[in-house]
């Protein structure tokens, strides 16, 4: 396989003191990937493409400091004695959950501005944020980084020796995590794709907006039961409480938020219903 006997390298293109990285070419071409596969959804929609466009410069800005700002916050001893790293992006350290933050914060402020649909927006960006994850994570694995324990299966990935914890230096190959979260997250997109395509095609807009509502709930359950699995096997710094990894924690509570939300949100639902049929 491939994988299992290709080292990469995290520069794409190098002249003189100007180099092109692999993870920064990943995560643009996320970004575009998503950006479009928005659009083509927005215009199903009723949604210009050039609001769309409007909403991405701000949507990409705001999402990659939330999640630079919260990795700073995860490793905070680390920038502290090295802040230069915080400005060098392009070696990683973008937390999706603070993405999640920042790009949610920035869909609720555009369409208060605009005084445009919070939820349809959301449901309309979702499928594109899935599948900019599943691409976008292929640059952790041209940086070495986010790999997961010692395997000895035959898709497991060599790392360079000084990339390792020096807990891990007698192993070569490695599970390559980058590559279960990316698949799991193009499962979702198409997941996600199939049901908002098909909600563009309900006449009632009623019925469209309830059904907007579990577009964004169902990206944050399936992706919150993927992280949290696999955290389990991936071996980078994170920090821990109650014996499991602040990845998990934050995955177990936006589960459990999640599923509060669509309870409550049925229930209503459920109760309007009997009351329109009661009057």
């Amino acid at each position: 396989m491939f994988l299992h006997s290709f080292i990469p390298s995290p520069i794409l293109w190098s002249l003189g003191p100007v180099s092109i990285y692999w993870y920064g070419l990943m995560l643009v071409i996320g970004i575009i990937s998503g950006l479009y596969v928005t659009v083509q959804l927005g215009q199903k929609h009723n949604i210009k493409k050039d609001t769309i466009l409007d909403l991405a410069f701000y949507l990409v800005l705001f999402s990659i400091l939330g999640a630079r700002i919260y990795d700073i916050f995860l490793e905070l001893p680390y920038y502290i004695a090295n802040p230069i790293a915080i400005f060098k992006i392009w070696q990683g350290g973008l937390a999706i959950h603070g993405a999640l933050i920042g790009g949610g914060l920035t869909i609720y402020w555009f369409t208060k501005k605009y005084k445009q649909s919070f939820i349809k927006f959301l449901a309309v960006v979702t499928p594109g944020l899935a599948l900019g994850q599943a691409i976008g994570r292929w640059g952790n694995y041209f940086n070495q980084e986010l790999f997961g324990l010692p395997t000895n299966l035959p898709w497991g990935i060599p790392i360079n020796l000084n990339m390792r914890p020096s807990l891990f230096n007698n192993s070569e190959y490695f599970h390559p995590t980058f590559l279960y979260e990316s698949l799991g997250n193009l499962l979702i997109f198409v997941g996600l794709y199939y049901f908002v395509n098909k909600l563009s095609a309900n006449k009632n807009r009623s019925e469209r907006y309830l059904n907007y509502r579990f577009i964004f709930l169902g990206y944050l359950l399936a992706y919150s039961v993927l992280r949290f699995f696999l955290e389990f096997i991936r071996i980078d710094f994170a920090p821990n409480l109650f014996g499991l990894r602040w990845p998990q924690i934050m995955s177990l509570i936006i589960v459990a938020s999640s599923i509060f939300v669509f309870y409550h949100t049925k229930k209503s639902d459920i109760l309007a219903n009997r009351s329109e049929k009661n009057d």
